[in-house]
């Protein structure tokens, strides 16, 4: 038994290893100087890590200075994606929610860029209008580049996470940019030409029993393929409703609800859940759409 065992465990920290291996190709500034509202760039504290993390997470807080994390991949297909992670607006987890991600679309051919939004604290605001902020100018900053990336401008998605998923949501269904412009980049188009939103935190209005007002769905918002799982206490009835809204205005949609697998699994596995083979359905779906649908909308 005890071979196996030591097979087993090496396996195990070989895939631990790999999970962690990923580093960007590089960084780059979302503003060229200060984002809206800010005083400072200041891009961030990682939190201590948990013992219950295997493999690690990171948490990175009080974020003023945004910037994305590129990840290219080695045969690029055209396409790219603008990923969101979450942390309750708390903070950015830019491994279990990124570069995780990240090594899987780039083994798909898709270039990522993982956004570390800002995460200052404003009781004045709601907590996503300055991630909404960075998220607009972060996809204006990528298609003005598409070429320098080798993608097509016409092919880049957004993907959110929990958080990450709200803004993401909110990002996608919103025709007017949310800050004022800044520069000639401004006049880039942000929406998206596709999305995935993978376990998007609070969208759904208890009260109301509906989406939350910020996110209006209209014949223009972009495709998208949604999971969540029916354990999961932020309510996967947002994720429901918003395939929903997208059913009636024939946006092309896929949903996934999973029985159980709970919050915060990432790209992961949870034992005693199927939750793990939900990217596998994404990779399906990415490749049957290959984002050639345009927005219709003019920014």
């Amino acid at each position: 038994m005890l071979r196996p065992l030591v097979f087993f465990f090496a396996l195990s920290l070989l895939v631990s290893q790999s999970v962690l291996a990923l580093e960007p190709d590089e960084v780059i500034d979302v503003w060229p100087d200060l984002a809206p509202g800010e005083t400072s760039r200041d891009p961030g504290t990682a939190l201590p890590g948990r013992d219950a993390d295997n493999p690690p997470i990171t948490r990175v807080e009080s974020i003023k200075r945004p910037t994305m994390d590129v990840f290219k991949p080695t045969k690029p297909t055209g396409q790219a994606i603008l990923i969101l992670p979450g942390g309750g607006f708390r903070y950015v987890v830019p491994d279990l929610e990124g570069s995780e991600a990240a090594q899987w679309l780039n083994e798909i051919g898709i270039t990522v860029f993982v956004l570390r939004y800002r995460t200052t604290a404003d009781a004045s605001l709601d907590p996503w209008r300055r991630p909404l902020q960075d998220s607009q100018r972060a996809m204006r900053v990528i298609r003005a580049s598409a070429k320098q990336w080798n993608i097509n401008p016409d092919s880049i998605g957004l993907f959110g996470f929990s958080a990450g998923g709200q803004i993401a949501a909110i990002h996608l269904t919103q025709a007017t940019p949310s800050y004022d412009p800044i520069d000639s980049l401004d006049e880039v188009r942000f929406s998206a030409d596709f999305s995935l939103l993978v376990y998007p935190w609070r969208i759904h209005d208890e009260v109301a029993d509906a989406l939350i007002k910020p996110i209006v769905i209209s014949k223009n918002t972009p495709p998208a393929f949604i999971v969540h799982t029916h354990d999961d206490q932020s309510s996967s009835l947002g994720a429901v409703y918003y395939y929903v809204g997208l059913k009636k205005h024939d946006v092309p949609a896929e949903i996934h609800v999973y029985s159980n697998g709970g919050h915060g699994y990432g790209v992961r596995s949870r034992p005693g859940s199927m939750i793990g083979t939900w990217k596998d359905r994404a990779t399906e779906w990415l490749q049957i759409y290959n984002g050639s649908t345009k927005a219709t909308e003019s920014h």
